[in-house]
């Protein structure tokens, strides 16, 4: 069962590899030259992919910031690696020489946007009177207390320079974006805080997310460049990887095994156990074999100092209180991107005799769960799901085998 649910793991993270889907959707090259922009958990496959499979005598630069150990070889394309989820200086500096890159294009030229999960800890440029340490400081209260991403992402926009749809906006160039989705709904306004989608979001919604979390401004808020406006004329959003198709992937595989898949569906959200309450109830009543497959972006508030583990691991501990040992119920959560919050797994693994053997080993799964201490849980029984970067995110995935 541990192999079956791994190898699914690996066919949904497949079905979103750049370097598989990106090249049917690049443009022919323009009359002028092209700049390549990239920012993200992904960042560095995607330019690869686009060196790989450009026409060698096409003008061809550009620069891809990526999560530190997530960068790749590349000829063409820089490649700069900077800190997420908290953007730090190296993701600055990078934004900075990107932006004024992006501002020497000519109507003859081609922006052409690699977009992925992580950009907008990547891609940080703080507007006019906005310091980066009080960026970092309300990127992770904000994380810290649970907001969804959407909502932190509508905070950044509004205090960004280049995020919003502003660094569209700074160009003169056509404007191609090409987006691996790592957020519910699949729309690329909140996709990496949308760098080239028009903002629907207001100062007024940015200062309300703080207002609701009790977390200070960082400086002034400016407004971002709104649907309808005429610039997007020249720029098109391409979503190209998206949570589904990874979910039919790995449904698929369960099909040819001869387990009847079920997917809960792609977008799925919510504190982590509260989530894992849910589902155990759905697995307690499905029928046997059956797989239940699920993907989305649960939050973990967290309420203690000195825990570990991310989301998908919080869930599985989660799932594994609720279940008690059921009989012949397996199940893995993992991210995509191959990191589960700030740790170095993907995820765990969770079987029967979970409880059982820790109980065996000394370790109350209740308390380790209400410290939040889920990674320590897993790492405990051998049981963390350890890829490493896999340079491409489509947001979390969670498969429950019903034996």
């Amino acid at each position: 069962m541990r192999t079956l649910l791994e190898k699914s793991f690996r066919a949904a993270v497949a079905a979103a590899d750049p370097l598989k889907i990106l090249p049917a959707h690049l443009p022919r090259p323009p009359r002028g030259r092209t700049f390549v922009a990239a920012a993200g958990k992904a960042a560095a496959s995607m330019a690869l992919a686009v060196e790989r499979h450009w026409p060698r005598g096409a003008p061809l630069e550009g620069l891809a910031i990526t999560r530190y150990a997530h960068g790749l070889p590349t000829e063409r394309i820089r490649v700069i690696e900077a800190g997420h989820p908290v953007p730090d200086a190296a993701g600055e500096a990078g934004a900075r020489e990107l932006l004024e890159k992006v501002r020497a294009l000519g109507p003859d030229d081609l922006l052409l946007v690699l977009v992925s999960g992580g950009g907008s800890s990547l891609l940080s440029l703080p507007a006019a009177g906005v310091t980066m340490d009080g960026l970092k400081t309300m990127t992770r209260e904000l994380l810290r207390c649970g907001a969804p991403i959407q909502e932190i992402n509508t905070a950044r926009k509004h205090l960004s320079a280049i995020q919003g749809g502003r660094l569209a906006a700074a160009c003169r160039a056509p404007v191609l974006a090409l987006v691996i989705s790592d957020v519910t709904g699949d729309d690329p306004t909140h996709i990496a805080s949308g760098p080239c989608a028009p903002d629907p979001t207001t100062v007024a919604d940015a200062q309300a997310v703080l207002r609701k979390y009790g977390i200070a401004a960082p400086g002034p808020f400016s407004e971002t460049p709104k649907p309808g406006d005429s610039l997007f004329a020249r720029v098109e959003n391409r979503v190209i990887a998206t949570a589904r198709r990874s979910l039919e992937a790995a449904a698929a595989m369960f099909a040819a095994q001869g387990i009847a898949p079920t997917i809960l569906g792609d977008d799925i959200t919510g504190e982590a156990r509260q989530v894992a309450q849910s589902m155990a109830v759905q697995a307690r009543a499905a029928r046997r074999p059956a797989v239940l497959i699920s993907g989305g972006e649960c939050t973990v508030t967290v309420r203690g100092t000195g825990g570990r583990g991310g989301r998908c691991a919080e869930f599985l501990l989660a799932l594994a209180v609720e279940l008690r040992g059921a009989a012949g119920v397996h199940a893995i959560a993992a991210d995509t991107d191959g990191i589960d919050g700030s740790e170095d797994n993907a995820g765990a693994l969770l079987a029967p005799d979970t409880l059982a053997r820790a109980a065996a080993k000394g370790i109350d799964a209740a308390k380790m769960l209400a410290a939040n201490d889920s990674y320590r849980f897993f790492s405990a029984l051998g049981d963390l799901v350890v890829t490493g970067p896999t340079r491409t995110n489509v947001n979390d995935y969670r498969a429950i085998l019903i034996a």
